[in-house]
């Protein structure tokens, strides 16, 4: 499968699809610096990366963290995120444990909830628009 435009071209399918996801750390914690932040982005690329999906935008604050990913049409977005913030955990925690852990309840990083919305390059508005004018045969 390539990816060398907008869209992945596959043998029987060419797909455009896009997920805004948030992960927020477990009770909202404020635990995230800008390194920790910086070196989350980085676990997470290459997590997506190994599942064939990719990291189009990332952004955080010191409790949550913002995505748009980009995936193939065989990767589901549960397995995607038990990916990213199970990699993610297991390096933060390895590599800032003396700052996590008083900042933690229990050890863990990340709340097992996330927010994920498809995203794309219009509106709901204008598709509903668009599947609606077309010539339907009579």
């Amino acid at each position: 499968m390539s990816a060398d435009d907008d869209y992945w071209h596959g043998r029987s399918s060419v797909t455009n699809l896009q997920a805004h996801l948030v992960f927020v750390t477990k009770y909202r914690r404020e635990v995230f610096t800008g390194q920790m932040l910086t070196e989350c982005e980085a676990v997470m690329r290459n997590a997506a990366q190994a599942l064939g999906a990719a990291v189009v935008e990332f952004n955080g604050e010191s409790d949550h963290v913002h995505l748009v990913v980009k995936l193939p049409p065989g990767v589901s977005i549960a397995s995607l995120v038990r990916s990213m913030k199970g990699a993610s955990s297991r390096h933060l925690r390895t590599h800032h444990w003396e700052h996590l852990q008083k900042r933690l309840w229990g050890g863990h990083l990340w709340s097992p909830s996330y927010f994920a919305a498809s995203s794309g390059g219009v509106t709901l508005d204008v598709l509903k628009r668009y599947i609606g004018n077309q010539n339907r045969p009579v």
